[in-house]
């Protein structure tokens, strides 16, 4: 169990940190994709799944990680992930979007966590269970997508690479803007962890390193996986309900390290803050919270589980929910925010 905590809990921390202080939600970056064709933050999403992928293909091929492939239900990976992207613009974040906000003091993020938390555990382990089922046992193939097709994996990465490669090149060759900044208060590692504000290309490289990480920080402990947002909410929520320690994986102790990572960050920076929403904004996160932990558990994944890792091992599922989620955004962004504007 110490193993368990120091490992999950670490990598957690350090990654709810980062996502804090990069302000790192896909939530934003699928959104802005549609409303202000702006495609930074999800081309920053593409080096953390590129960076992460060729480290846990390497893993993979020399034994050191354990092959990840399940079978997984294609019509719960369209519906979940459509819901999901739909729950998330309600939400106000995506799943570690979520988390780190709570620990920013969003009283908005602790009410769909909450309701995200719930709602899976509900369909995973309680009373919607027979709603998981419905779907889950349809349309079943298993996720390795280079098997399937009898081609070697190292060809997709090859792909994955090139694109990754001419997106970077081509933001390199951009002219530089000059921005205008205030003079930084603090100096040395304060100034750098609590103040300096990075490209998110960067973030993005951090974010597939601490990605990778996980592999081989969860598979010490017995678990075959990289990050994972969904189940270890449900697992905390459950265990918080029924005692049931053996739900005390990996995974829960990489949440609560988010939560607390995200305070740090925020503490340090000064961004913390308690903040209560309107009561409209409350009544988006309550059903954009169920929608998250519906949707999550019919696709088998959220943006980090589907959209970040299992994309990294270009499993069918993660790139079937990643384009869906997307479109959800879109869908639920249409009417949240341009339809009004609109009118």
């Amino acid at each position: 169990m110490a193993l368990t905590i120091i490992s999950g809990g670490l990598v957690g921390l350090i990654f709810g940190f980062v996502l804090q202080r990069t302000r790192f939600c896909m939530t934003g970056g699928f959104r802005d994709m549609y409303i202000a064709k702006n495609f930074t933050l999800f081309n920053a999403f593409l080096i953390a799944i590129t960076v992460q992928s060729i480290g846990v293909l390497t893993l993979v091929k020399f034994g050191i990680v354990s092959n990840p492939y399940e079978d997984f239900s294609v019509l719960g990976a369209l519906v979940g992930s459509f819901l999901f992207g739909i729950g998330i613009v309600l939400a106000g974040g995506c799943a570690t979007g979520t988390w780190y906000r709570a620990g920013e003091g969003l009283i908005g993020s602790w009410v769909a966590l909450f309701f995200y938390m719930l709602s899976a555990a509900s369909m995973k382990k309680g009373s919607l269970l027979p709603l998981n089922q419905l779907i889950a046992k349809h349309w079943v193939i298993n996720e390795d997508l280079a098997g399937s097709l009898g081609i070697s994996v190292w060809y997709f990465l090859a792909l994955l690479v090139l694109i990754t490669g001419y997106i970077i090149y081509r933001e390199v060759r951009k002219p530089k803007k000059v921005v205008a900044t205030l003079p930084p208060k603090h100096t040395g590692i304060r100034h750098y962890l609590f103040e300096k504000t990075y490209h998110k290309y960067l973030a993005g490289f951090i974010i597939g390193l601490i990605a990778l990480i996980a592999w081989p920080a969860s598979e010490i402990t017995g678990r075959v996986g990289g990050l994972g947002i969904t189940t270890p909410s449900a697992n905390l929520i459950t265990y918080i309900t029924t005692g049931d320690s053996s739900l005390l994986n990996w995974g829960v102790f990489l949440v609560l390290g988010i939560l607390v990572g995200s305070y740090l960050a925020a503490k340090g920076s000064g961004e913390f803050r308690w903040r209560l929403p309107d009561i409209k904004t409350l009544g988006k996160s309550v059903s954009g919270g169920i929608l998250m932990g519906i949707g999550a558990a019919w696709a088998g994944g959220c943006t980090i589980g589907n959209g970040l890792t299992a994309t990294a091992v270009f499993s069918t599922k993660g790139w079937i929910a990643l384009p869906v989620t997307i479109l959800g955004v879109w869908t639920a962004s249409y009417f949240v925010f341009v339809k009004p504007n609109k009118q």
